[in-house]
């Protein structure tokens, strides 16, 4: 995949990093899904899609709230490595590999629609009315995002120079906190009825973090095999003689609630 307005159109595919992806990035704390369900989101009676979903990080660990779900991703890396994390347990989440423009479900289908980390990489003119079409009356769309914050915490800041030492065409960096991005064209389908950002200190060994960082876009999903090596090297050197075996990093999550018109 590459996107004009991200990277500078350098190519990327999260599917790269699909095996790490797996093992590092399940890593939302309580009171991130705490607060969707305090929206009345993704609980029992429920039907929610969940696009972009990556390994299934947010239906598996929102399947024990009862809804019924339905993610999809356009990496078929992704999806494989999603069946495989539920394969040994009862979750019965249906996965498809798939891009979001592309779903197709009848009308009044969704309760929800969750759409984490995966906003900016939507073709939003397809998109919007599809969902609107797709989602019940009164249904709710929930745009969710996690980001560390360089300025305020050093092991990030430090990770961070060393993405862009070897991937300098990497526009993830620099992160502040502010409200998640809401593409215009949703606003002619729904109403933005809640917004809120908040911090969290999200606990890594020096292992779980360097896994993180490598299955980022900036890393695994778009460094060539060589660069990776290189990379991989130095983050973990940095961790040795910077972190202890055990820390947390400092992350803000913001969140926006829209329902449908």
């Amino acid at each position: 995949m590459n996107i004009e307005t991200i990277d500078y159109g350098k190519p990327f595919d999260f599917g790269k990093a699909s095996q790490d992806y797996a093992k590092y990035r399940d890593i939302y704390p309580q009171e991130f899904y705490d607060k969707i369900l305090s929206l009345e989101c993704c609980k029992h009676g429920q039907t929610v899609l969940d696009i972009g979903t990556g390994t299934g990080v947010l239906p598996r660990n929102m399947y024990h709230y009862g809804a019924k779900w339905i993610a999809t991703d356009i990496s078929e890396n992704q999806i494989e490595q999603a069946k495989l994390l539920v394969s040994s347990s009862d979750m019965d989440i249906v996965f498809k590999t798939l891009s979001a423009e592309n779903i197709d479900y009848p009308d009044n289908t969704f309760d929800v629609v969750t759409a984490c980390q995966c906003i900016w990489y939507l073709d939003h003119k397809i998109l919007a009315p599809n969902l609107a079409r797709m989602l019940k009356t009164n249904g709710k769309f929930l745009i969710l995002y996690m980001a560390w914050l360089p300025f305020e915490d050093e092991i990030a800041s430090r990770s961070e120079e060393i993405i862009l030492k070897y991937n300098p065409d990497w526009t993830g960096n620099g992160e502040t906190r502010k409200n998640v991005l809401i593409p215009d064209e949703y606003k002619q389908y729904f109403d933005i009825i809640h917004q809120e950002i908040f911090d969290v200190k999200v606990p890594f060994t020096r292992e779980s973090w360097n896994g993180r960082m490598k299955a980022c876009r900036g890393v695994g999903a778009s460094m060539s095999p060589e660069t990776l090596k290189n990379w991989n090297k130095e983050h973990l050197e940095m961790l040795d003689t910077y972190a202890s075996e055990k820390f947390s990093v400092l992350h803000f999550v913001s969140i926006a609630e829209l329902t449908l018109k």
